[in-house]
């Protein structure tokens, strides 16, 4: 590998959206921002909705910034969130703005899916329930706007809907398809029985492929505006978890598992086939399809989208604070004074107005109903969210140990929230096991190395991860104070 190789990963988080431009020499690779945005839901009409054209717009000056360098791009290919979703029909790029996944209208929604029962359901997709699931949404959409579904072609997540736009055929990458609790992992197809119970159209789900799928080349008017030329457009893993996962730098040997740490945590192990058993339904355990057909067997937590809705609480009451500013003054606060159950449901709803209190305000009342001492100080507040989400972090692994006859020994962690070295510390000593974090950009990285996958410049998903664990810094955390988060644990669970 002499000879760079360049590629362009787009990459569409929740709070913002990046072009990055990734680059193969000699067995390394690097990553280089091109281009940043910001992403926000739109509350219009009572409604969160997504807004698909900015972020269309703002990733066309990315691949145009990108193609003033001249360089040789090999491919470029989008990966997104899962569950959310745009109607598409013919020529038109989308038919209503689609919604957020927070939106509160299918609250309720398992409710209302007559006799299809949660047993059928988990039996055929293995997917954890929480009604922002592909599922809920579209039969919400059956349920109070079935003209749109009569109307549309199909529909396209998010991921999938932007490699689409920029030129790729109109397709369901299997990664961010197995989101939606309507495909099968074990046929690694959509769940069409499942489909036709709910009353759902079948000929809107698009042709599902596998990670790593060339599907088109940008469309001839990007080819000119941005000059990057006829570019290969690749579905990669379009789910953002799964193109992580793909870059996570772990070894073939047996016993670690993974920690996306973002907005969301993605807690879980890779198994090459899905479990689908009563146990793992009733601990709500997912099965996310990952690269080469591998199962990630998995639970979504509420992560620091806690953090994040009271540091947008005290912003808007006039006090601002920086993330370093946080973990500064929970380090002052005192430790495994008051913990919340992250995984209830009030923590998984957008935090509310002013006048509500905000995220502070739902954490004050839980450690009211459960004869807590109430955190009344910032740092306090955001230390009690770190060893919460930390004590949870432990528990699932308890249960995924449960569930596959496994021992985990390590714990990887990747995203952003390998910054946060309070959150890393208190993860190693609540679970007991040495975590190890890095890299910050997994999800880019994964992305980009899927693309040299299908390119052949990278021959199998063991030396992708060779190449990420040589490329990018990483951090050991051991664990301490056993006893202490013993306790800690103990009180942990009989809140939960």
């Amino acid at each position: 590998m002499s000879e760079s190789t360049h590629y362009l990963a787009i990459d569409l988080g929740a709070e913002s959206g990046r072009v990055m431009l990734g680059t193969l020499r000699d067995g390394l690779l690097k990553l280089e921002e091109i281009h940043r945005f910001t992403n926000a839901a739109v509350l219009v009409n009572g409604s969160r909705r997504w807004d698909l054209l900015h972020l269309y717009a703002q990733i066309v000056v990315g691949l145009k910034k990108a193609g003033t360098r001249g360089l040789p791009i090999q491919s470029l290919s989008s990966d997104s969130w899962g569950v959310d979703y745009a109607f598409m029909k013919g020529r038109e790029p989308f038919l209503s703005a689609p919604y957020q996944y927070r939106d509160e209208r299918t609250d309720g929604a398992y409710e209302r899916l007559g006799d299809v029962t949660r047993e059928e359901i988990y039996a055929t997709t293995g997917i954890q329930f929480m009604t922002i699931n592909t599922l809920c949404q579209l039969h919400t959409d059956l349920l109070q706007r079935s003209e749109i579904l009569g109307f549309a072609d199909r529909f396209l997540l998010i991921g999938d809907a932007i490699n689409h736009l920029l030129g790729g055929d109109p397709v369901a990458e299997a990664s961010l398809a197995s989101t939606t609790q309507l495909f099968d992992p074990a046929t690694m197809a959509w769940a069409r029985p499942l489909i036709a119970r709910l009353g759902l159209p079948e000929t809107i789900f698009p042709k599902v492929v596998s990670s790593g799928t060339v599907i088109g080349r940008l469309t001839p008017e990007l080819q000119s505006e941005t000059r990057l030329g006829a570019v290969h457009v690749v579905a990669t893993c379009s789910h953002d978890t799964g193109a992580a996962v793909a870059a996570v730098p772990a070894s073939d040997e047996p016993g670690w598992a993974y920690l996306s740490s973002g907005t969301w945590s993605l807690l879980g192990v890779e198994s090459p086939t899905p479990v689908l058993t009563d146990e793992a339904r009733k601990l709500n355990f997912t099965n996310e399809v990952g690269y080469g057909g591998t199962v990630r067997l998995l639970k979504n937590i509420a992560g620091l989208w806690i953090l994040q809705e009271c540091m947008r609480f005290w912003r808007e009451s006039a006090d601002d604070h920086s993330y370093t500013d946080l973990v500064n003054l929970a380090l002052e606060a005192p430790a495994l004074v008051s913990l919340f159950n992250p995984a209830d449901e009030r923590f998984l709803r957008f935090g509310g107005p002013m006048s509500s209190g905000g995220m502070p305000a739902r954490i004050a009342e839980y450690c009211r109903e459960t004869s807590q001492s109430v955190p009344e100080s910032v740092g306090a507040i955001a230390r009690c969210i770190l060893e919460s989400l930390s004590l949870l972090y432990r528990k699932s692994l308890g249960e995924l140990e449960l569930l596959t006859g496994r021992p985990i020994n390590r714990l990887h962690v990747v995203g952003g929230g390998t910054r946060n070295d309070l959150l890393n510390q208190c993860a190693a000593s609540a679970t007991g096991l040495r975590v190890i974090t890095g890299p910050v950009e997994a999800t880019a990285a994964g992305n980009i190395l899927i693309q040299a996958l299908a390119d052949g410049a990278v021959s199998s998903l063991t030396e992708a991860r060779q190449i990420v664990a040589r490329s990018f810094p990483q951090n050991t955390y051991e664990p301490q104070d056993a006893s202490i988060w013993e306790a800690a644990y103990a009180k942990f669970v009989d809140l939960s």
